[in-house]
């Protein structure tokens, strides 16, 4: 398929898969025009990218997660279970989460305090 199906069904920019392209992340072959020829495996890895994109990972820590042990490889059903940085690197990013949503949380309870204090002094303003 071209680029412009896998962009129309990941909703990922042509210029993304480019890049994911580029840094290695997946794998196209060309055709005879030399125009970009993407396989089914190539919107489940594009899924997979954002996936990862979303937790906050760099496109290189992506890369070393996807190939790990096998960079022969793009896929590999079991890759969680192979590769030991990754249990590494999610828990880094859950006490990242974690410490954000503390910090949240946090802002949070002392902006609701301060909104209440300013409504109790408007309303003793307004008797």
């Amino acid at each position: 398929m071209k680029i412009g199906k896998v962009r129309k069904i990941t909703g990922v920019s042509a210029r993304s898969i480019r890049y994911y392209e580029e840094k290695g992340l997946i794998k196209t072959s060309r055709q005879e025009n030399n125009y970009r020829e993407y396989d089914e495996k190539t919107i489940e890895s594009i899924n997979t990218i954002q996936l990862y994109l979303g937790l906050g990972l760099t496109t290189d820590q992506i890369r070393d997660i996807i190939f790990c042990r096998f960079p022969e490889q793009q896929e590999h059903k079991d890759k969680d279970v192979y590769c030991e940085e990754l249990l590494l690197m999610y828990q880094s990013k859950m006490n990242e989460i974690n410490q954000q949503l503390a910090a949240l949380t946090k802002a949070k309870f002392n902006l609701a305090e301060k909104i209440n204090q300013m409504v109790q002094k408007r309303e003793e303003d307004n008797k």
